[in-house]
C-alpha cells in the first residue's frame, strides 16, 4: 500500500508527456518525501517486482548505476567488493552507513532510532541495522563479521 502511494504521488510529477524530471531526495509532496523513495526504488532497483519495475521504466525511471568494485588491498573491506544479492547489498549499505557514522563521529554507540543518509541520498537505519545484525551475529558468515570487526565491533570478533 505504501509503495502504491509513493508511486501515484510520483506519478502526478509526471510532465505532461508522463516523463519525471529531476526528483531530488527532499522533494516532499503531501508529506511524503518522493525523492527519498525514489532514490531508494533506484538503489533497490533489483528487489522490485517486475510490474514495480514496468512503472517506474514507463515514467523513465532508471535504476541506480553501481559502483564499480575499488581494488581493494589485502586486509581492506569495502562495500560493493563483490556481487552481492538484495540481503548482503543491504548488509554492505548497512555496513558503509556505520563506516561513515564512525568518520563522522568517531563512534559506534548508535541510538536505535538513527537514520544514516549515504552519499547516494539513499538512508539506512543504522540503530536497527546494528540492533538486529548484533542479535543474528551467529548466522552470520566469517567474511560479514570480519567487515563488522574491522570497524571496531567488539560483539563481532571470532
Amino acid at each position: 500500500m505504501d509503495w502504491q502511494r509513493h508511486y501515484a504521488t510520483l506519478k502526478t510529477l509526471a510532465a505532461k508527456d508522463g516523463r519525471l524530471g529531476d526528483v531530488e531526495p527532499g522533494t516532499v509532496v503531501h508529506g511524503m518525501d518522493v525523492g527519498r523513495w525514489l532514490a531508494t526504488q533506484r538503489q533497490d532497483w533489483p528487489q522490485l517486482s517486475d510490474g514495480q519495475r514496468e512503472r517506474l521504466t514507463q515514467l523513465g525511471v532508471e535504476p541506480a548505476p553501481r559502483p564499480v568494485p575499488a581494488q581493494a588491498g589485502a586486509g581492506d573491506t569495502a562495500a560493493g567488493e563483490r556481487p552481492s544479492g538484495s540481503r548482503s547489498a543491504a548488509f554492505e549499505r548497512g555496513v558503509s552507513a556505520l563506516a561513515q557514522y564512525k568518520t563522522r563521529t568517531g563512534s559506534l554507540t548508535v541510538s536505535r532510532s538513527h537514520v544514516e543518509r549515504l552519499e547516494d541520498g539513499s538512508e539506512v537505519r543504522l540503530g536497527v541495522f546494528l540492533s538486529n545484525t548484533k542479535s543474528r551475529r551467529a548466522k552470520l558468515d566469517a567474511d560479514k563479521l570480519a567487515m563488522l570487526a574491522d570497524l571496531g565491533l567488539e560483539w563481532a570478533r571470532a
